[in-house]
């Protein structure tokens, strides 16, 4: 495993197929989604992530965590317009979320 990390900002959030080490983790995984919620689970999550490199083999082999969560980030996935645009417009407005009728939602909304 590369020891070669990448700055990390705990406050924003990393774009799709970054690659990260969750603290007391020993395998890479990599994140595929962000604001995600495990079936049956009240709790939102800032990320999902499957293993790196062999990707989602399971829906069980999924990982939800949050921010707080990543030691060491190894890559940093692909940035455009649009990631930046996706992160100004939607992620960084969010505020708090709840999950009603399954969906994710605005507390109060």
């Amino acid at each position: 495993m590369s020891n070669t990390s990448v700055e990390y900002n705990e406050d924003e959030f990393l774009p799709i197929g970054s690659v990260v080490l969750l603290k007391g983790g020993n395998k890479r995984i990599m994140i595929c989604g962000r604001i995600q919620a495990q079936a049956g689970s009240d709790i939102i999550y800032d990320y999902s992530a499957c293993y790196y490199p062999e990707g989602i083999v399971d829906p069980q082999s999924m990982f939800f965590f949050n921010r707080d969560a990543i030691e060491t980030v190894y890559f940093r996935g692909y940035e455009d317009q649009d990631e930046l645009d996706y992160r100004h417009d939607v992620l960084d407005q969010l505020g708090e979320l709840e999950i009603r009728d399954g969906m994710i939602v605005s507390k109060g909304g």
